[in-house]
């Protein structure tokens, strides 16, 4: 932005009376200034998850004018998200998964994590979504078979790992609207989507359709990382004719970059925190995403450390 800005002034220094200029320059460099004081970018998840959907809910609520806007970012999976908050420009929050520290720190990937990263609030658990062809029914039925698993480095990559450790199937790497349509038309035998239930991506599919979510029975293995879930009827009514589904569930969280309290960015911060816990009720009702209903505020994370304006 200083960069931009000095080029703005030669360029009107060139073109109009050096008084004019000099006023106009100083406009913009107010504006700039009150714009970005109260400015915060938040990068979410892909357009049809759950993610980019809380984002629009924080936009729209807690917008304030100059005081407090929210900016969201689509985003490119929990890994790039912690990334894009540690180095990216204009980043203050993004959402990822509860288990993003854990898989990063167990595979050294983005050293002194931990003191670097933190926490304002838990929000929901994420529902493990595995939709597969006809004639499918269950993980196993998947080994040796084409499953995209979306993005490298993204949340459903990473519990994918997990997921199918000892299932040796063949991982595809599509954007998920891109798998789905791959998944209709037969390319692959099944896709996996972690996401707040329900997902606007499965929204689309008519009644009738012959694609059926797999069940994920809880092993003491799964057990040590994620939550038993269920997805119903009432959450994909052209998926699921009468019984739930069992699957998995993991957290999903507001994280943000350990700014140094008295620094500029945690004070933005701290104006976040405060105006998202006063107005918290109103993402309560709608039409707000039904997974506010689930977000307590004073749930602890366990292996994170808490954001403290």
């Amino acid at each position: 932005m200083p960069a931009r800005r000095t080029l703005l002034a030669a360029a009107l220094a060139a073109t109009a009376p050096p008084a004019g200029a000099q006023s106009l320059v100083q406009s913009l460099n107010n504006l700039a200034a009150r714009a970005n004081a109260g400015t915060i970018g938040i990068v979410t998840g892909g357009i049809d998850g759950t993610y980019a959907r809380i984002a629009a809910d924080l936009a729209a609520v807690l917008d304030d004018g100059d005081a407090l806007r929210i900016l969201p970012t689509l985003g490119r999976g929990s890994l790039q998200n912690i990334s894009d908050i540690l180095v990216l420009r204009g980043v203050d929050l993004g959402i990822v998964q509860s288990d993003v520290l854990a898989y990063a720190r167990g595979r050294r990937l983005l050293p002194g994590l931990d003191a670097l990263i933190q926490y304002v609030t838990k929000l929901y658990d994420e529902e493990v979504h595995i939709l597969a062809a006809p004639g499918i029914a269950s993980l196993e039925d998947l080994a040796g078979k084409a499953v995209n698993i979306d993005l490298p480095g993204s949340g459903t990559a990473m519990t994918a790992s997990l997921l199918f450790e000892g299932i040796p199937i063949e991982p595809r790497h599509a954007p998920q609207d891109a798998a789905l349509e791959q998944l209709r038309r037969g390319e692959i035998a099944a896709l996996a989507y972690v996401t707040g239930k329900p997902a606007r991506l499965f929204a689309g599919l008519p009644a009738g359709t012959s694609l059926r979510f797999l069940p994920i029975p809880m092993t003491p293995r799964l057990l040590e990382t994620y939550l038993p879930a269920t997805l119903a009827p009432a959450d994909y009514p052209s998926l699921i004719a009468d019984s739930p589904v069992e699957t998995i569930a993991v957290g999903a969280v507001m994280a943000c970059y350990a700014w140094t309290p008295g620094t500029e960015r945690h004070r933005k911060l701290a104006r976040f925190a405060a105006a998202f816990e006063a107005k918290f009720p109103a993402f309560l009702r709608p039409p707000r995403h039904p997974k506010w209903r689930e977000v307590d505020l004073a749930a602890r994370l366990p292996g994170w450390t808490r954001f403290r304006a």
